[in-house]
């Protein structure tokens, strides 16, 4: 993503808030995709084109500018997920949580 800005002189539009304005735009597109698709048919009716194409093409634009922002913020994501990861493993345990969708903690 950086070679890819830096080719185009593209860095002094990158700013933060810049980036999360992109980012939040492009997770609408992707949630339009899905607004009017029954919830139990979605996994089933993205599974095909051209629905899949455009889906797996709004995914890629989240990850993009998340990545992009990560880069600007000099944030290790896949180190920061892991964290995240830990630290609600140890907060939702299974014994606990298992088949139960935990309440705003």
């Amino acid at each position: 993503m950086r070679a890819f800005t830096d080719e185009r002189d593209w860095a002094k539009f990158h700013d933060p808030k810049s980036l999360i304005l992109a980012l939040v735009g492009e997770v609408g597109e992707l949630a339009e995709l899905f607004q009017w698709l029954p919830a139990d048919e979605a996994a089933q009716k993205v599974s095909s084109d051209p629905l899949r194409r455009r889906v797996g093409e709004e995914m890629a634009d989240v990850l993009a500018y998340l990545v992009r922002l990560a880069d600007i913020l000099d944030i290790d994501l896949a180190e920061v997920a892991r964290q995240k990861l830990e630290n609600s493993a140890e907060r939702f345990p299974p014994a606990d949580f298992r088949g139960e969708a935990p309440e705003k903690i």
